[in-house]
């Protein structure tokens, strides 16, 4: 009984993260239905801020150094309000589905991180890898309005994933030394500070939207950054990096499906095929990641999920 209660929790806990996860994409596309992309981030990161306050006021962590809180207010910001807005501006006009894949490319940018920042040498495996990613991108934005050109959808999600793999990079050291939900607080009530200006806007559209948006915005600000946080930090306690970031591959398939039922988003073949390149060739290039340095390979583990 008490093996299968051990078994079962962190199992509920990594299949909960998986879900609100891969709904957040289809979530995002039906609240900007009679939302603003930066109303829509401000009040979702004012939700999950409220949620970091109660945190810490209950659980009281020692307070950082100044220097550390300031590179995880920095994380906040591009990784989290960065990440937030530009995935907000790119589903304007690409699927839910597309996007979810479009934003696994954040593993290839944070291999990229490891070759650029610590002098690590792509495999041709790796580079091959790579190659897939671009195909599969290239596929994916070609079904897109305005494909890859400049201030399309799909370059504003590619930068959305950039942002996220630039923040997960820099707070890797933070979240080793203080926790993720310490780190994720500081990060959450960062980045609502930073979309402050459009709250006003926030609570004005979010007053007038439909029940169902507002729903869609609570559930948002709540269940993928919050929720999906601490299930993601249980997960990752039981079974370590490697083995729970394989999880992760199953969010954008969930999301496709999701969108599909929920917004009614039927999947291209473009999407399907590209995705299958994308996922293909993320695990490729992680999987280089696993043969190299300690150091490493801590860039291209699986992120905190912030800004999911």
């Amino acid at each position: 009984m008490i093996h299968t209660r051990a078994t079962f929790m962190p199992s509920l806990a990594i299949a909960t993260t998986i879900l609100v996860w891969a709904t957040a994409f289809p979530a995002i596309k039906l609240a900007l239905t009679e939302l603003e992309p930066l109303p829509l981030a401000s009040i979702r990161f004012a939700i999950a801020a409220l949620l970091a306050v109660i945190w810490l006021i209950w659980k009281r962590p020692a307070r950082m150094p100044f220097n550390d809180t300031l590179l995880c207010a920095v994380c906040g910001i591009i990784g989290g309000a960065g990440y937030s807005v530009l995935l907000n501006f790119g589903e304007q006009t690409v699927a839910a589905g597309a996007a979810s894949f479009l934003i696994k490319t954040e593993s290839l940018w944070m291999a990229t991180f490891a070759v650029l920042l610590l002098k690590e040498r792509f495999s041709a495996l790796a580079w091959g890898g790579t190659a897939l990613c671009i195909i599969g991108i290239a596929l994916i934005a070609s079904a897109q309005s305005g494909g890859l050109s400049w201030s399309s959808g799909a370059t504003f999600v590619l930068a959305a994933a950039l942002c996220s793999a630039g923040g997960f990079t820099m707070q890797r050291r933070m979240v080793a030394r203080y926790g993720a939900l310490h780190v994720a607080a500081i990060m959450f009530i960062a980045g609502a500070v930073a979309l402050l200006p459009w709250l006003p806007r926030a609570l004005a559209e979010t007053g007038s939207a439909s029940l169902e948006v507002r729903g869609w915005s609570f559930f948002l600000g709540v269940f993928p950054t919050a929720i999906g946080l601490v299930c993601w930090a249980y997960a990752l306690g039981h079974f370590g990096v490697a083995r729970a970031g394989n999880f992760l591959y199953l969010i954008a398939p969930l999301a496709t499906l999701i969108a599909w039922i929920v917004a009614g988003e039927t999947p291209k073949p473009s999407t399907i095929l590209g995705g299958l390149l994308i996922l293909t060739g993320v695990i490729i290039v992680n999987a280089r990641a696993k043969k190299a340095t300690p150091a490493t390979a801590a860039i291209s583990e699986a992120p905190l999920g912030a800004g999911k």
